[in-house]
Parts: C-alpha cells; structure tokens; sequence
C-alpha cells in the first residue's frame, strides 16, 4: 500500500505564517535591545571551518585583537573557525566580544570568547544579517565559504543602491581573495558592463592587521560614527 499524502492547505500555510511574525518580531527586539549598547564595532567574517593551526586563524585573531586595541568592540558569528578567532583576539584584547549565533544543524556552536551578555542566537538569517550590518562600523572579511560571500556581497549591494551608509569593507589574504576580485573586474566590469567601476572603490585588499586598522582608522578621520539605517 502506498502512503497517503497529506500536503499542507494554503490556509494552514497562512496559519503557520501569521504565528512566525511574532517570533521574528521577537529576535528582532531582543536583537536591537542588545545590540544597542555595544558601541562602534567591525564585524569579522570568515570560514567556521578554519582550524587554529591555520595562518588565517592565527591573522583573524591578530586582527581582532588590533581592533579593540584601537578602541572598536568585534562583532562575529559566533560560531568556531574564524568566528571564534575574532572574539578570541577580541577578548584576549579586553575589548567588546560580541557573536551572534545561528542556530544550524552542523559545524555552528557558540565560541567560548564572546563576553556572556553579548551572546546572541537566531533562527532566521535576515535577521542576524540585518544586526551584522546595522551596528558595524566596518565588515573585515578573512577566507570563507558561501556564507561568507553572501555578508560579503549583501553589504556591497546596500552600499552600492544607497540602501545604507558607506563603510570600509576589508577583504583579507590577497591571494584568497585575488581570484575573486580579478574576475569581476575582468568579466563583471571589462566584458559585461554589469558594474561601475566605482563600486571596485569599495573593496580594499589587505594582509595583514595593520593595513586593516589603518583603513578603517583613515575613513573615520574623515567621517563619524553611526548606525547604518
């Protein structure tokens, strides 16, 4: 006998949206309650999957540590890899630690770097994107995955359409990113017309931590301080 199929109505569907409103609404609001007294930060992004031994490990964690040395708090995912590397140069720099988590079903587990009441976990994606972008003051971005790429460019996109205010946005490891950045000069600009060459303005490739600090250090002599939206 075959098993009968019972596939959701379009009013259960309804149903079941309407009450996932309200816990979006809560992240949301537990989100902006916390997020909100952490002062100016730089999220660092990276792979979960880098292991300590790793160079890019060991950079991310100077990074971060460079960065509240130089009076900024780090915001990451949370999670291991890279994540962990940033609030681990953070804390260890007795600057703010903050992650925020996603709850997944492999390779996410909060770090043990975040400072305890800076630690956030979310369902949703969208919302833990929307505190990533509206509360740094800068994106530094170390090797990753597709997740990586997807804060990457969803923060080019915003600054590009006016969407929000424009802040460094910092692409660490030359030759992981060179690939990259070569072929969408070659082939998105060069052959398809598909961006400005403005928007390359966007992007610096560095390093080390130093030439990080120091990007971020120059573009907030120039401008000030605040929230993205």
């Amino acid at each position: 006998m075959t098993k009968e199929q019972h596939p959701k109505g379009w009013n259960e569907i309804k149903t079941n949206d309407s009450w996932a409103i309200f816990k979006i609404m809560g992240e949301f609001v537990n989100g902006f309650e916390k997020m909100s007294t952490v002062g100016p930060c730089i999220s660092i992004f990276g792979s979960a999957r880098t292991k300590p031994e790793d160079k890019y490990y060991q950079l991310a964690e100077r990074v971060a540590h460079k960065i509240v040395d130089e009076g900024y708090g780090v915001i990451t995912g949370g999670g291991p890899g890279i994540m962990e590397a940033g609030n681990k140069g953070a804390h260890l720099g007795g600057g703010t630690s903050v992650g925020l988590n996603i709850k997944l079903p492999f390779e996410q587990h909060d770090n043990p770097y975040i400072n305890p009441d800076k630690s956030l976990d979310f369902d949703y994606f969208f919302v833990r994107k929307l505190m990533f972008v509206k509360y740094s003051q800068g994106f530094v971005v170390l090797p990753g995955g597709f997740g990586t790429l997807d804060e990457l460019f969803e923060s080019i996109t915003l600054i590009q359409t006016g969407k929000i205010e424009q802040f460094p946005i910092i692409l660490v490891g030359k030759d992981y990113w060179k690939g990259l950045f070569e072929w969408i000069k070659s082939t998105m600009l060069a052959q398809h017309n598909t961006i400005s060459a403005k928007d390359l303005d966007l992007i610096h490739i560095v390093d080390t931590e130093d030439e990080v600090v120091d990007i971020l250090n120059e573009f907030y002599n120039q401008s000030n301080f605040s929230l993205n939206f």
